[in-house]
């Protein structure tokens, strides 16, 4: 089976001023989520895409290919890696190149591995997934989650007031790192997430959202930390 990497790198960040090529500990960290595609040895080509000239440039200095530009249409503010994903099997079924497998890397992702990729792509294949990513379970029990109401702090969920925290399931969110999705069943649902969906676990360390400055500068700590 064929597989294609796709890293969605769009150049406009309002939050960040060019997050996707910001330099991350001494590179671009766009750089990051390239060389683990590459050095994972799973995809037949590893694509960016982007709007950005300036980008793309930095990306095939990396190894990653740009066959074409984004379209401004799926460049805007409220475009979904949904849309970019779809232009992308498009556009390269239209040069006539398809692919049974698509992952979705994101560009702000340096604590993606090459054996990260090659683990998940495994137990994709093996649990024969519609979709497949890496999760994180939540520190703190979600089902003792509090609310303010009209400044009085009360609990969401009042039945759970006397539950010990190690008697509650565990809940989980998206790392927001990569996706894994078969092609026939995104262009079906257009969706990333999906009923067949299947996980892999990844401690807190391991993940870090990217929408500020200061979770920039705890991304860079938990990186230098994951080194040690």
């Amino acid at each position: 089976m064929s597989s294609l990497a796709i890293i969605p790198a769009r150049g406009g960040s309002k939050r960040i001023p060019n997050k996707n090529i910001k330099d991350f500990l001494g590179k671009p960290i766009i750089s990051y989520s390239i060389n683990a595609a590459i050095e994972s040895g799973i995809f037949e080509e590893v694509m960016v895409s982007t709007d950005s000239r300036k980008i793309a440039e930095i990306a095939k200095t990396f190894g990653a290919t740009i066959p074409f530009l984004r379209s401004d249409e799926n460049s805007n503010d409220i475009s979904t890696l949904s849309d970019a994903i779809l232009e992308v099997i498009n556009e390269y079924e239209d040069r006539g190149k398809t692919f049974d497998n698509i992952c979705c890397i994101l560009p702000t992702a340096p604590f993606i591995t090459p054996n990260k990729l090659t683990e998940s792509y495994k137990k994709f294949n093996e649990g024969n997934y519609d979709s497949f990513f890496p999760i994180v379970s939540f520190s703190y029990p979600i089902q003792r989650a509090l609310k303010l109401d009209n400044d009085k702090v009360k609990m969401v969920n009042e039945e759970y007031y006397k539950a010990r925290s190690q008697d509650l399931e565990s809940r989980y969110h998206d790392s927001g790192q990569f996706y894994w999705v078969k092609k026939t069943s995104f262009l079906k649902t257009k969706k990333l997430f999906m009923l067949n969906s299947g996980a892999i676990e990844i401690s807190e360390l391991e993940a870090q959202d990217i929408d500020s400055e200061t979770d920039w500068k705890l991304a860079e700590m938990k990186y230098r930390l994951m080194k040690l």
